[in-house]
């Protein structure tokens, strides 16, 4: 049985995306329901009311504090996000954020489409100021639970300046969420020396050098296992290709174990050691990635998540609201921003901007990376 997370402080108000994913409303009712009891948590699930309450009939919601906000209708995975925002203002994801944006929720989880629910987070709350665009982080891999990943699938091409400041959220994230002290920061890249690397990469590499970041050069594929640093950076395109391998690498050798050691172990000891694969390699305990860059809470999970995952997403929500994550992190990009502008203003010829620091037209960008996410 789950530790109740009840400090003593007031309960956390979280907005569920109850529509949202594959498996919605069935599993985001399950799962919010065993975090309501987990958290202590003021669960809002916001949907169809119909099948939501149908749903919510089938448990005992004694002592918890469960309600229904309606909404008319989802984003799906193959809608644009923006122009699904424009037709569907009243979307479970929009509905849901709006809550957050008047103050009646701390908090905005949703499991449905990435970029649905970046659109409606930029578009609602707006960017942390600096800040071009939104992005997705998070520890990934059970087998490197204090390695922390960014870009997971939010942006598929980044400038490099973008990796910097995608880069300062990451740290703060590991730093207060994790409580890593000085954490050390990476890029992903073909090879550790300074040299290797696309264009973005050697690019983001002497701005990274020239930050005030614990920074410790290029780390590979490889160097996940190796906690060679606990924040990991990389483009959205090559973060979501990452973490889909991992998870299709866990269930095949989930089903590889099964079929060898069938003849040699009983059903039960073969279906607990393949399971255990499949919870190393994927984010079942850490599902929930915050968006970071975003003026409020939220946390975005997988597509295909199930009530044990919902569970764990709530469960991060609460707690990055009770650290006061998005202050910090606003405060902390900030800062960098001011370092990497008194730079540039001594390193180039005026009128040049900072590639870390545009802010200039920002909500459009953000809106537009939005549109092109990865998918779930």
């Amino acid at each position: 049985m789950q530790k109740k997370m009840d400090d003593g402080a007031a309960p956390v108000r979280v907005a569920m995306d109850a529509m949202g994913g594959d498996h919605g409303p069935v599993e985001t009712v399950q799962g919010a329901i065993a975090a309501a009891k987990a958290t202590n948590a003021e669960i809002i699930l916001v949907g169809d009311p119909d099948p939501v309450e149908r749903e919510l009939a089938k448990h005992d919601l004694s002592g918890l504090s469960v309600r229904v906000v309606p909404s008319e209708d989802k984003i799906r995975d193959d809608e644009h996000p923006v122009r699904a925002m424009r037709t569907k203002p009243n979307s479970s994801v929009a509905v849901a954020t709006r809550l957050v944006k008047s103050g009646e929720a701390d908090v905005m989880v949703s499991m449905g489409s990435t970029g649905g629910s970046m659109a409606s987070a930029v578009l609602t709350l707006g960017l942390m100021e600096g800040l071009e665009r939104p992005c997705l982080g998070g520890p990934f891999l059970g087998l490197a639970p204090n390695t922390v990943l960014v870009d997971i699938g939010s942006n598929l091409d980044c400038r490099p300046g973008l990796l910097l400041s995608f880069a300062s959220m990451g740290v703060t994230w590991a730093r207060t969420y994790m409580g890593i002290e000085n954490p050390r920061v990476a890029l992903l890249s073909v090879g550790s020396e300074a040299a290797k690397g696309n264009k973005q990469v050697q690019e983001a590499y002497r701005l990274f050098q020239d930050s005030d970041m614990n920074f410790v050069g290029n780390v590979e594929g490889m160097d996940f296992f190796t906690e060679k640093a606990e924040v990991i950076i990389c483009d959205g395109f090559v973060g979501n290709i990452l973490i889909k391998f991992t998870e299709g690498l866990g269930a095949a050798f989930a089903a590889f174990a099964k079929k060898r050691l069938s003849s040699a172990l009983d059903e039960v000891t073969v279906s607990k050691f393949a399971a255990e694969l499949v919870q190393l390699t994927n984010r079942t305990r850490t599902n929930g990635g915050p968006l970071f860059g975003v003026n409020g809470p939220v946390i975005l999970g997988h597509g295909s998540s199930r009530a044990d995952e919902i569970l764990a997403a709530v469960n991060t929500s609460v707690r990055y609201v009770r650290l006061g994550l998005v202050e910090i992190m606003r405060a902390d990009l900030a800062s960098m921003n001011q370092t990497a502008g008194n730079q540039t203003a001594g390193n180039q010829t005026a009128g040049n901007q900072n590639a870390g620091n545009k802010s200039a037209g920002s909500k459009k960008a953000g809106i537009k990376a939005a549109g092109s996410g990865a998918g779930r």
